[in-house]
C-alpha cells in the first residue's frame, strides 16, 4: 500500500518539474488573441523575433528564466481568452497582470528596448520582379553583450547605408526565412537557384568597400541543408568530406538551370562557396556568394560548431565576423588572403594623361595586378625555378624543439609544466613589417641592411648560445651546421646578438613597404571586440585576466566561433602566401593556378614567421636571464617547469609587482601570452623521453592536471 509521505514525494517532485507550455499552435493563437506581435512579445521578454516564432511552430522551447515568464503570460492569456468550446473559470477580482512584470530586470549594460518600427524608410523598395516580402524589425542588442564603441560605430555607418540596410549577408532556411542583422526575418519566395539569385540583388544586402579604392563586398547567402533541398541542390556533396574541391558535375541541372537564367558561375564551379554572377552593367556588379553549410562550408576548426546552430545564431555569428573582418567569401585562410587584396586594392582611379578622363592605375603600396616570380631559393621545391637549383632553399618555419633532458637538473623536481601560448603570433609579427613589392633582385657581397627585405646566403654556424635554449636560426632549434640562406629578420637577429655576419650573396627588394599594416589593424581590433565581448579586455591585471580568460571558455558559443575564426584568418591568411601544388595531375615543375595571383608570396610568409620565431626567441632569453629555460617549443607554444599550476608563479615580476621587461607576459593582446594548460613535471619528462614534444600536448587529454590552470 502507498504511504502518504511516497503520495508527498511524488507530488513534490512533479510541482518542481519545468512547467508545461501549451502546445506550438495555441500558443500562436493565445498571443493573436491578445492583439500582441511577434517583435512586441520578444521585446518584452529580452529575446528575438525569431526565437518567439521558433516557439510557436515547435523548432524549439524557452529555457529559464523566459519559461517561467512565458508561462505565466500564456496562463494569464489563457484565462482571458479561453480556446472555443471551453467555459472559462470565473475568477474573483484578479489582479492586474501586466506584461512588464514577468522578465528579468535588464543588465546595467542593457538600453530600454525601442518600440517596434518598420525596416528603415531609407532602404530601398523591392522591384516590382520581386516577390513580397515581410521582415522584422531588429531588437536591441542583447544584454551581457560587449560591442567596443569602434565596432559599433562601424556596424551603425554599414547599417545607416541604405544599399544595406539588412547587412552584409542573410542566412536561409528551409521554410523559406531568410534571417538577417539583428533578429531581421524576411520571406524569401525562391524555390530555384536563379529566383534567389534575383530576389537577393533585390534586397539591401551587402557590405561597403574597405577602402576608398576598393569594390563593395556582394550580398552573400548561406544555405542551410533544408534550404538547399528546397531550391533542387543536393543535401550532400558526395565525398566532400575526403575529397576538398569537391564540386557539382558542370551537367548537373542546377549548372545548366543557371546557365539557362543568363547567369554565369565562376571557374571554381558551384562547390561550398560558390559564385553566381552576370558582367558587371552599368557599372554596377550583379554578383551573389552562396556557402552551402551542409558541404562543409564553415569548417568545424575554424568555426567550431556553428554549422550545427539555429539560422539566427549563424547569422548573427557572420555577420559580426563581417562586420569586424570581411564578408566571408570562402575559409577562412581564403578570407585572410582576400582582406589583404580588399585593404591594400592593387589599382586605383587616375586622370588620364590627356586630361579626358579616368584610367586605372596602380596604387602605391599595394603588390600590384600582376604576379611576381620569387627568387630561387624562395621558390618551394616543385616550383618551375627550383627545378636544377641547387644552392639551397630559405627555410623559415616554426618551432618545433625539445630540450635535451641532460640539461634539465634542479628543474626535474618541480610539480608541474605549464604551457604558455603567444596571442596570434603570426598577426603580431605582421604589424611594422616591411615586405617587398617588386621583383627580387640579386646581388654578390652585398652589406647588410636590417630595414631591406629579402633572402641572405650566410653562415651562421658559428654562433653559439646555452644549450638550454633552442637556435634562433632554425625551426629544429640545432644549431646550423654551414652556410644558408636566411630572411632578414633572423640575420638581423644575430647581429643583435653580437655576431660578425658576413654575407656571400642576396635577393633584395630595393622597394618596400608596410603591406601588411592595414591587415593588422583590422585583424587586432577584431580580435580585441571579439575577446571583449567574452569577457576579456586589455588592461586586467595578471589574475583577474586569467579568471576572465576560464569564463570566456563558457561564453557565447557565437561569439567563441567567431573568435576562433577570427585567429583562422590571421594565420591561416599568412600561409596562403604560399599554396602548394595540389592534384594527382600535377606534375613537378608545372606551373599551377595560385602562381598567377598577385599574393603568392613565399618571402612574405618567411618574413613574417621569421619574425615570430625571432620574437619568441627574444622573449626566451630575457626568461633565461632570471634562470627560467623551457622543455619544449611548438610554433607559438612554449613550456616551462613551474613550482604551482599557475602561470602567476612562473612568469618573474619587478618588486612593484609588475611583468619583467622582456620576458613573457600575460595579456589578450596579439604578442602577450595566455595561459595553454597545466600538466605534471613527470608527463612532461615521460613525453620528451618517448621522443615527443610536450607543448603539443600541453592543453590536455586524459592525463590533463587542470584544464585552463585555474
Amino acid at each position: 500500500m502507498v504511504s502518504q509521505e511516497e503520495l508527498f514525494a511524488a507530488v513534490d517532485a512533479l510541482a518542481a518539474e519545468e512547467p508545461q507550455l501549451p502546445p506550438p499552435a495555441e500558443r500562436a493563437r493565445l498571443r493573436e488573441a491578445a492583439g500582441i506581435t511577434q517583435a512586441r512579445l520578444a521585446q518584452v521578454l529580452r529575446t528575438t523575433p525569431q526565437t518567439v516564432k521558433n516557439w510557436e511552430n515547435g523548432r524549439s522551447e524557452p529555457r529559464p528564466p523566459r519559461l517561467e515568464a512565458y508561462q505565466r503570460l500564456l496562463d494569464a492569456w489563457g484565462k482571458k481568452h479561453p480556446a472555443p468550446g471551453t467555459v472559462p473559470v470565473p475568477l474573483a477580482a484578479p489582479p492586474p497582470m501586466p506584461v512588464t512584470t514577468v522578465v528579468e530586470p535588464p543588465g546595467p549594460a542593457a538600453a530600454p528596448a525601442p518600440a517596434p518600427t518598420s525596416p528603415e524608410p531609407s532602404a530601398p523598395a523591392p522591384t516590382a520582379s520581386a516577390a513580397p516580402q515581410s521582415a522584422q524589425v531588429r531588437p536591441t542588442a542583447r544584454p551581457g553583450a560587449g560591442t567596443s564603441r569602434s565596432a559599433g560605430h562601424k556596424k551603425a555607418a554599414a547599417a545607416d547605408d541604405p544599399r544595406y540596410a539588412y547587412g552584409p549577408l542573410l542566412v536561409l532556411d528551409g521554410d523559406g526565412t531568410a534571417y538577417g542583422r539583428d533578429g531581421l526575418v524576411l520571406e524569401c519566395p525562391a524555390r530555384t537557384i536563379p529566383q534567389l539569385v534575383e530576389w537577393t540583388l533585390a534586397q539591401p544586402v551587402g557590405a561597403p568597400a574597405l577602402n576608398r579604392n576598393g569594390q563593395p563586398s556582394d550580398p552573400l547567402v548561406v544555405l542551410t541543408a533544408p534550404a538547399a533541398v528546397r531550391l533542387g541542390l543536393p543535401e550532400r556533396l558526395e565525398g566532400h568530406e575526403q575529397r576538398a574541391g569537391l564540386r557539382l558535375p558542370e551537367d548537373h541541372p542546377i549548372a545548366r538551370q543557371i546557365g539557362r537564367a543568363k547567369w554565369k558561375l565562376t571557374r571554381r564551379g558551384f562547390g561550398p562557396w560558390a559564385r553566381v554572377y552576370r558582367p558587371a552593367k552599368a557599372g554596377q556588379r550583379q554578383c551573389v556568394q552562396l556557402a552551402v553549410l551542409s558541404w562543409g562550408a564553415l569548417d568545424e576548426r575554424s568555426w567550431p560548431g556553428l554549422a550545427a546552430r539555429e539560422p539566427e545564431e549563424i547569422a548573427r555569428a557572420l555577420t559580426s565576423y563581417a562586420d569586424r573582418v570581411i564578408t566571408p567569401r570562402g575559409g577562412t585562410a581564403v578570407n585572410g588572403l582576400e582582406l589583404m587584396t580588399a585593404l591594400r586594392p592593387p589599382t586605383r582611379a587616375a586622370r588620364d594623361e590627356s586630361g579626358n578622363g579616368w584610367v586605372s592605375a596602380h596604387n602605391p603600396g599595394s603588390l600590384g595586378t600582376q604576379p611576381v616570380d620569387p627568387a630561387p631559393p624562395e621558390a618551394t621545391a616543385e616550383h618551375p625555378l627550383a627545378q636544377g637549383w641547387e644552392n639551397g632553399f630559405l627555410h623559415e618555419e616554426v618551432y618545433d624543439w625539445v630540450r635535451d633532458l641532460d640539461t634539465v637538473t634542479s628543474e626535474a623536481g618541480l610539480p608541474f609544466a605549464i604551457g604558455l601560448d603567444v596571442n596570434a603570433a603570426f598577426l603580431a609579427a605582421a604589424s611594422r613589417t616591411p615586405v617587398g613589392l617588386c621583383a627580387p633582385v640579386r646581388v654578390r657581397r652585398p652589406a647588410f641592411d636590417k630595414k631591406v627585405p629579402g633572402s641572405w646566403y650566410t653562415d651562421l654556424s658559428h654562433v653559439e648560445l646555452d644549450p638550454r635554449l633552442p637556435s634562433p636560426f632554425t625551426p629544429s632549434g640545432e644549431r646550423p651546421t654551414g652556410p644558408a640562406w636566411y630572411q632578414t629578420h633572423t640575420v638581423a637577429y644575430a647581429i643583435e646578438l653580437g655576431h660578425n655576419v658576413e654575407i656571400q650573396e642576396a635577393y633584395v627588394r630595393p622597394e618596400y613597404g608596410a603591406f601588411l599594416d592595414p591587415w593588422h589593424d583590422r585583424l587586432r581590433t577584431a580580435l580585441l571586440e571579439t575577446m571583449a565581448e567574452l569577457g576579456v579586455e586589455p588592461g586586467m591585471d595578471d589574475a583577474a585576466f586569467l579568471a576572465a580568460m576560464e569564463e570566456a571558455r563558457h561564453g557565447d558559443p557565437a561569439a567563441r566561433a567567431v573568435l576562433t575564426a577570427v585567429k583562422a584568418t590571421a594565420k591561416g591568411g599568412i600561409g596562403k602566401l604560399q599554396s602548394r601544388a595540389r592534384g594527382l595531375n600535377y606534375v613537378r615543375g608545372e606551373r599551377w593556378p595560385e602562381l598567377e595571383r598577385p599574393t603568392w608570396r613565399p618571402d612574405i610568409r618567411a618574413a613574417i614567421i621569421s619574425k615570430a620565431r625571432i620574437n619568441m626567441h627574444r622573449k626566451m632569453r630575457a626568461m633565461a636571464s632570471v634562470g627560467l629555460f623551457p622543455l619544449g617549443v611548438l610554433s607559438d607554444c612554449v613550456v616551462y617547469p613551474a613550482p604551482t599550476a599557475s602561470p602567476l608563479s612562473l612568469l618573474p615580476y619587478t618588486e612593484s609587482g609588475k611583468p619583467l621587461p622582456g620576458c613573457f607576459r600575460l595579456g589578450v593582446n596579439p604578442g602577450l601570452v595566455k595561459l595553454e594548460g597545466v600538466q605534471t613535471m613527470e608527463w612532461a619528462i615521460d613525453l620528451i623521453e618517448q621522443g615527443g614534444n610536450p607543448a603539443q600536448l600541453i592543453k590536455g587529454g586524459h592525463d590533463a592536471v587542470l584544464d585552463g590552470g585555474e
